[in-house]
């Protein structure tokens, strides 16, 4: 990131140490506020959209609105992608060069090019599915 404001700072320092979460530009401000670093919410705004820019954070759109999450894959070249946990609700991130040949393949053979920030599987992670069979097999 060649330049870096003050409040960009913060608000990287702040969704990274929530980097589990997804926070609304709402609750961004306010975990801002709780920790002494007030932003108005068109600077948030603005800084979020240069972070998503340099791969710093996930946008997330949702039926509720749009999250934002920190990405530790930042500025790399690498494939970075989304899994959200269908149980829990969790959204993890993952890097995985065992996508490219698909990528490749939908590329050549299907004219489409996949934006690898952009995409997000679902499914269960290895908790929730782990419960799930514990119901299934439970109720057997």
């Amino acid at each position: 990131m060649p330049y870096t404001t003050k409040q960009r700072q913060a608000i990287l320092t702040c969704l990274a140490q929530r980097r589990a979460e997804l926070l609304s530009v709402s609750e961004l401000a306010s975990a801002l506020r709780d920790i002494g670093s007030p932003v108005g919410l068109a600077t948030i705004y603005r800084q979020l959209e240069k972070l998503e820019e340099t791969g710093h954070i996930h946008k997330v759109n949702t039926e509720e609105g749009a999250f934002y999450q920190y990405c530790d894959h930042g500025e790399s070249d690498r494939d970075c992608f989304l899994l959200k946990c269908e149980g829990c609700g969790r959204i993890l991130h993952l890097d995985c060069s065992h996508l490219k040949p698909l990528y490749e393949h939908l590329e050549q053979e299907h004219h489409f090019v996949i934006d690898s920030r952009a995409t997000m599987f679902s499914g269960l992670c290895d908790v929730c599915a782990a419960q799930r069979k514990e119901e299934t097999h439970g109720s057997k």
